[in-house]
């Protein structure tokens, strides 16, 4: 945990403790690679629900483990159960979906909406 994933520097609370807001990044990021083996060259994932408690603190400088096991196929919809773990302590669990999508015609859409 470094300063800018606590809670104060975030602005998400006002102690000096991993921020919900990062734990759930850490989660994000680690699904997101484990969903890279099941995509083509011109694919990626985006983020379309999480769904976590964040249950202890953990301070500036814990050494934070997350792990994220894909637990569902529903065509282009892929559902992560995720954990993070400071310790052998569980402190944040969830799930998180992401949704495969063509990435070129993903960014080109965006920047269609950009212009409106």
């Amino acid at each position: 945990v470094k300063e800018e994933h606590l809670a104060k520097f975030l602005a998400s609370g006002d102690v000096y403790v991993l921020s919900t807001p990062s734990m759930i990044a850490f989660m994000e990021n680690v699904s997101r690679m484990l969903a890279e083996k099941y995509l083509s060259n011109e694919e990626t994932t985006v983020g379309t629900k999480v769904c976590v408690r964040h249950l202890k603190p953990a301070p500036l400088g814990a050494e934070i483990r997350v792990k994220s096991t894909l637990t569902k196929i529903d065509g282009r919809r892929l559902t992560f159960k995720v954990e993070a773990c400071w310790k052998d302590e569980l402190i944040g669990e969830g799930e998180h979906e992401r949704f495969i999508v063509n990435r070129d015609k993903f960014s080109e859409r965006v920047k269609r909406l950009s212009t409106l």
